[in-house]
């Protein structure tokens, strides 16, 4: 089994990283089919598959390995990694106090190279919306070594129209392992959170840490990724917040008008009275102790794991069938 189970597949890597690494008469494979091949060969081994562990589903990635050499066996490691990063979030009394909101959003935008280019376009829309002085938000001038301002965009629709996003939002001071804890005082100062995932500009169902954060801090957000992410979260039993605010942008297939359609909804909830605004405070926190509860339950983890296993286990029996 090959475990590539926490950050995105991308046969496009595999494809590239071959042409420089291998003799000419290999060229035609990728590193993952040629380690797959060479395995075989150094163990003797009569399979002629082997199992690949990943983490998203409704991926052109994964079809593409399982017609290279892979059986896949999805499971969604995020899950049990988030409850072990944010376990104190269970038993955290500061985020059982009544909170002192300052800013109504709360959003971590550390990074937007590769496959977060788009938050560079999101950033301009905060600014075009006016909504900047209602966000808890930080925007890098860098990242991986580049200044913003000189990154090749793969998706030219997210190209901004502004030069001046870095004036507006101080940088991250946070280190990149912050991911694996969370901070209560941002949480009890804020309102919403909107989640900026990692793999939004695609039609791969992959949700990290980012969206399970909120989830154990009991808080509510909107889920900035992959048309159909609140359907997978519903998946496994947990409620989003379409009773209450406008979830639409969840089904939005244009990365560009999904994300306008999140700045809307964000600008519409500025708009609202104060009273209005606290209303939905409260309609919002019933979800919210749903979703935690949910999330620390013994039955999320046992779906979680048992999802698992089934797929393993259906993983094992096709390669003993292709050789029986």
């Amino acid at each position: 089994m090959f475990c590539h189970d926490q950050e995105t597949l991308n046969y496009k890597d595999y494809v590239m990283l071959s042409m420089k690494h291998v003799n000419s008469s290999e060229l035609s494979y990728s590193i993952f089919d040629l380690a797959i091949k060479r395995h075989h060969t150094l163990h003797n081994d009569f399979h002629n598959q082997s199992l690949l562990l990943h983490s998203e589903m409704h991926s052109q990635d994964v079809k593409w390995f399982e017609q290279h050499y892979s059986i896949g066996v999805y499971w969604w490691s995020h899950a049990v990694i988030a409850r072990d990063w944010f376990r104190h979030a269970k038993v955290d009394v500061a985020l059982t106090k009544p909170k002192l909101v300052q800013k109504e959003f709360l959003i971590y935008n550390r990074a937007w190279s590769g496959l977060r280019e788009y938050r560079i376009k999101f950033t301009e829309l905060v600014l075009e919306h006016n909504l900047q002085d209602q966000c808890r938000l930080t925007f890098n001038p860098t990242d991986d070594g580049k200044y913003w301002l000189e990154h090749k965009f793969s998706n030219s629709e997210f190209v901004p129209n502004r030069k001046d996003l870095d004036q507006y939002f101080c940088p991250t001071t946070v280190a990149a392992s912050a991911s694996a804890d969370y901070n209560n005082l941002d949480y009890t100062q804020t309102a919403i959170e909107v989640v900026l995932e990692t793999v939004f500009d695609d039609t791969k169902w992959h949700l990290t840490e980012k969206t399970l954060r909120p989830i154990a801090c009991g808080h509510p957000f909107i889920l900035v990724s992959t048309p159909g992410s609140l359907q997978y979260l519903k998946r496994y039993g947990f409620q989003t917040f379409g009773k209450y605010i406008d979830e639409s942008y969840d089904s939005i297939q244009d990365p560009v008008q999904r994300l306008e359609a999140v700045a809307t909804l964000m600008q519409s909830i500025t708009n609202l009275s104060d009273q209005q605004r606290q209303t939905l405070h409260d309609q919002l926190a019933s979800v919210c102790k749903f979703n935690k509860d949910r999330f620390f339950s013994n039955e999320f983890f046992n779906q979680v794991v048992d999802e698992f296993k089934t797929n393993a286990d259906r993983g094992f029996s096709l390669i003993k069938d292709s050789v029986a």
